[in-house]
């Protein structure tokens, strides 16, 4: 078993703290990450919990860590395609997807410079646009540019190749197929926003002005779409009158039927970006219920004393395009039992989170939830789920079950693999 080492399927803070933690402790590790950079959703926010400072520096520490550890092997723009028992651990083939790029890359945005065709960033959840040959974020991990070949199409590959001086561009890149052994696998597969437009009553896709959470959190980054600055996408102007809808298909029978932890403490967050940037504008929180756990109740207090914020407590009926570009809301005020009605600037949506496995599930023996979380008790000996695989958690939360899964990973290496 000497030769094998632990599996990690997802490069987001928990699949990073995970390989981290085993490799430092002098242990092999293999990060298997769909995206073309390590970091996952941490690192589309501005700011987390608990300090509420920029993730970005947090992860640009865990970069630097598996960078200068020799012992920490990763693969971006992969997905493990088949995991078989064998001696005691596991067999993985790794399907690596062409990048078009390869490690002579420095960054030197050339490619992008000289590349003719666009593509949507989903970086920024499609608000802005980047060229076919693009950096995912200025501080990516990798720091290697990246060549979308759906976007890509014909010779417009040559422009790229033609620019790049290192011989960086590589249009001939096929996908591949690395077979590698594992003593124990960490499942860190993280999650993705619902997609809201199922709930048609919300108006997501099809109103201007609604967002959703994860967006929001891009136009508020300094890196974001609008370089920090809140501004509706409609038409640019600074969204000063804000809704916050709170559970946003959470909670919903119809939907996700679980309460998504972070919801709550995102919107009361959001509010602050608002408030900081903009000291007069107006902030209305509609909720079922708030739900802050733990020491993050001082924070709610904070959030509800301030000038312009309301909490309104009462589900959302209906959200409407109103004129100007405007969003109208309307609800039952719960405890005033009237219809409110009242029109915004900006809707932004509290959508829940939802497993990444809900629509591809890993084939490795374990049950899964109808919503794509794994069950726990199902796990078979040598494989360990954290973060967000199983249940909705905040970063916090999701490192603390990490720096877990790490020591029993470590365990079955000890004990001669599947403990």
């Amino acid at each position: 078993m000497a030769e094998e080492s632990i599996l990690v399927i997802g490069g987001g803070i928990s699949g990073l703290t995970v390989a981290l933690e085993a490799a430092e402790a002098g242990h092999d590790v293999t990060i298997v990450e769909r995206n073309p950079y390590l970091g996952g959703r941490v690192a589309q926010l501005n700011k987390y919990f608990p300090k509420l400072c920029p993730p970005l520096c947090g992860l640009e520490i865990n970069y630097r860590r598996v960078k200068e550890n020799g012992r920490a092997k990763f693969y971006t723009m992969s997905e493990v395609e088949k995991v078989s028992a064998k001696d005691g651990g596991f067999d993985v083939g790794i399907k690596v997807n062409p990048r078009y790029i390869n490690d002579k890359c420095v960054a030197c945005d050339a490619c992008a410079q000289a590349c003719p065709a666009e593509r949507s960033d989903d970086f920024n959840f499609g608000m802005s646009k980047t060229k076919a040959a693009y950096l995912p974020f200025e501080q990516a991990f990798p720091q290697r540019y990246v060549i979308d070949g759906k976007a890509c199409k014909g010779d417009c590959g040559k422009a790229c190749e033609a620019a790049c001086k290192y011989g960086a561009v590589d249009l001939a890149m096929k996908p591949e197929t690395v077979n590698v052994k594992a003593a124990a696998i960490v499942v860190a597969t993280g999650w993705n926003p619902y997609e809201i437009a199922k709930a048609d009553n919300l108006g997501f896709g099809k109103v201007k002005n609604v967002i959703n959470n994860v967006m929001m959190e891009r136009i508020a980054a300094p890196n974001g779409p609008t370089e920090g600055r809140i501004l509706r996408p409609s038409d640019g102007k600074e969204a000063r009158k804000v809704a916050f809808v709170q559970c946003a298909g959470s909670r919903d029978e119809n939907h996700l039927p679980y309460c998504s932890y972070i919801c709550c403490m995102a919107s009361l967050k959001q509010v602050t970006y608002l408030k900081e940037q903009y000291p007069d504008s107006t902030a209305t929180v509609f909720y079922i219920d708030i739900r802050t756990p733990g020491r993050y109740e001082k924070f709610y207090w904070k959030v509800r004393d301030m000038e312009g914020v309301t909490l309104t407590k009462g589900k959302v009926a209906k959200v409407e395009q109103a004129a100007g570009d405007d969003v109208t809301v309307t609800l039952e005020d719960v405890l005033s039992g009237k219809k409110v009605q009242e029109t915004f600037d900006m809707v932004v949506l509290a959508s829940g989170m939802e497993s990444a496995l809900r629509e591809k599930p890993l084939q490795l023996g374990i049950k899964y939830t109808g919503e794509g979380l794994i069950i726990p008790g199902s796990l078979v000996p040598g494989i360990y789920a954290v973060g967000s695989a199983k249940s909705p958690v905040d970063v916090t939360k999701s490192v603390q079950e990490a720096t877990g899964a790490a020591l029993k990973a470590i365990y079955s290496l000890a004990a001669g693999g599947r403990r």
